[in-house]
């Protein structure tokens, strides 16, 4: 009897977690679809009901067939070095953007992913390497980054041999990812 009450209870959570994203866009549609029919357009001769799904539907696929046509990625970054020409919002759009792992190179705050051997574990953590120094005597040191999970705001920052980490074919936005899924997106 148990087991058919878990079972139970396993498949209405499921369901409820399948239906939450259908529910919520449901919602917002519905809720556009009520706006759009109340403003000055109902009044208009072309107008019909379901509009505002269409208007939506066409807003939607005209910016997703904006940023992935080669203009439209140009025109995308001009608008992103607009943003960081602005003096208040151009420090803070450059900063959001590095805390969310877009920013990389050497002028990012996380300028490359590398493992470093773990303190506590047989095995190795994901760490973000923010500084490098070549000190006289001690080598080359990285200052690393080791940000916790799922939440990758809070972590450690470590001082470490260069020759103590191991670099990793992977983006900085990639690792954030991973972290925040616990592991279960792998960088692909």
């Amino acid at each position: 009897m148990k087991s058919i009450r878990q079972h139970f209870f396993r498949c209405v959570i499921a369901g409820i977690v399948a239906l939450l994203p259908v529910g919520g866009l449901v919602l917002t549609v519905v809720y556009l679809e009520s706006q759009i029919a109340t403003s000055w357009l109902k009044e208009q001769g072309f107008y019909f009901f379901g509009f505002g799904l269409l208007l939506v539907a066409v807003t939607v696929y005209l910016i997703g067939l904006l940023v992935s046509t080669f203009i439209g990625r140009w025109i995308w970054k001009s608008i992103d070095r607009l943003l960081d020409q602005l003096p208040i919002i151009g420090g803070l759009h450059q900063t959001l953007k590095q805390i969310l792992g877009y920013g990389e190179g050497p002028d990012a705050i996380f300028r490359r992913v590398v493992l470093i051997p773990s303190r506590d574990l047989d095995g190795d953590e994901i760490g973000l390497v923010t500084n490098e120094t070549d000190q006289e005597g001690a080598g080359k040191r990285l200052t690393v980054f080791v940000p916790s999970a799922p939440t990758p705001t809070t972590g450690r920052l470590v001082l470490v041999d260069a020759d103590k980490v191991r670099p990793i074919e992977m983006s900085v936005s990639e690792a954030l990812k991973t972290l925040v899924s616990v592991g279960s997106m792998p960088a692909t």
